[in-house]
This record gives structure tokens, sequence and C-alpha cells, in this order.
């Protein structure tokens, strides 16, 4: 469903990616895991559409590098960034709505979101703004389902949560699979990233340093030490 290829990013004259090659098939979780400052959140922006960027971003064949963020939403892909981004002085409820892309509901309604998230429903009509972290957490995570997504990139969704609501999120993520979505997760707790993916990149530097599945990544003492312990 998303396939990248020499995927380049720039901040300015900063060049951040150094061409990222990665494939996100339905029904999959895939998780993209590296130290802070090697690039996972830029490339989140970049397949986005929301940083400068060269390369190749097909979503289901359809190239995307050159089109606008708000296109490539319309085309199917969902992005729930790291800073979650609601608005502080609307309720739940209107929340929910603006994740909406027309008019009329997707395939996920509020009472899905309810259901997957119970805390959300009891506070529907609440001001987003005086949700506790976690709350916020799980609004911007139905927000973007609400857009009737194909393909959702979520960065960092378990970061400062308590140890319970990161057990929901992860159990939401699971649920996503489930309903055929696919998922590329940007991670930093590598206990929540073996657990639900199906195969794990690793990122060092702007680059993809190791492909395979959480297995083989527990087994290569090498990658671990080199790229991803402190």
């Amino acid at each position: 469903m998303l396939q990248v290829r020499d995927l380049h990013a720039y901040y300015g004259k900063s060049h951040v990616l150094h061409g990222v090659d990665l494939d996100l098939r339905q029904g999959e979780i895939v998780s993209l895991l590296g130290r802070n400052g090697v690039g996972r959140s830029t490339t989140a922006k970049a397949v986005m559409g929301l940083v400068h960027r060269t390369g190749s971003v097909l979503l289901d064949g359809h190239e995307t590098v050159g089109m606008p963020a708000h296109e490539i939403a319309h085309l199917g892909l969902g992005y729930v960034p790291e800073s979650r981004d609601i608005f502080p002085g609307m309720t739940v409820e209107q929340n929910l709505f603006l994740g909406q892309k027309g008019r009329q509901p997707g395939r996920w309604t509020y009472a899905d979101m309810y259901r997957l998230f119970p805390r959300l429903g009891e506070r529907a009509n609440t001001a987003a703004g005086v949700l506790s972290g976690g709350e916020q957490q799980m609004l911007t995570l139905c927000r973007s389902l609400m857009g009737d997504p194909r393909v959702i990139i979520i960065d960092e969704p378990t970061e400062g949560l308590a140890p319970m609501i990161v057990q929901l999120v992860a159990d939401f993520l699971v649920q996503l699979r489930e309903s055929g979505l696919a998922v590329l997760l940007i991670e930093q707790k590598l206990s929540i990233a073996f657990d639900v993916s199906d195969r794990v990149y690793v990122m060092g530097h702007g680059n993809i340093v190791f492909e395979g599945t959480p297995a083989e990544l527990r087994t290569d003492a090498q990658v671990r030490r080199e790229w991803l312990e402190v």
C-alpha cells in the first residue's frame, strides 16, 4: 500500500534523510526504530508531504511526491503527529468531527471511537484542552481514524503516558491491524514495537540500517548495540 524509494528530505539547506526505502502492506504494523535525532519523525513528515522531499512515495500506486499534504490525506494517508495538535477550545466530539474529510462519515463512527476508548465517550462534551495527556493521545488517534485512512503513520503514541494507557494504545494498534489498516509506527519503546509489529526498520543517520522481523532484531546484538541502545 505504501512504497517509499530513495526518499531524501531537507530543512532548508540541512539534508536529513539520505535515500530511505521502506514498504508497508495492508493489514500489518511496521515499526520505525532508532535513537532520537536520526530522522524517524522527519521520515513521517516527508511521507506526508510536510517537508521538502525528493524521491518516490507511492500510495496505492499513486505517486505523491509533489502533492500537497491535504491531497495526500484525501488519497487515504492518515498522520498522528508526536505533538498531538488537538484543538483545545473545542470538545472531544467537535475534534472528532474535524477529522472527517467530508460531511458524510466514513467507515469509522463516533460510536466506534467511544468503543475503542470509553473514556472519550464519557468526556465527549468536554473541552479537549482539559483532558489528560493520555486522553489527548486517544483523541488524536481517533481523530485521524475519522478521516477513514487506509494507511496511518503514528509518531511516538506512548511518549509520556502511564503504563496502563500505554497498554490501551498497544491494544488499539492491534485492532487497527485487524481492521485491515496498514500502520507505520514510530516508537521509542522497544517492548511495544516488538509486541505489536510484523516487521521493523531501524534508522541511523538518515538511512535504514536494518530491516527484518522483531525476532530477527532481538537476536542481532550488533544492530541493537550500535543503533538502539543508549
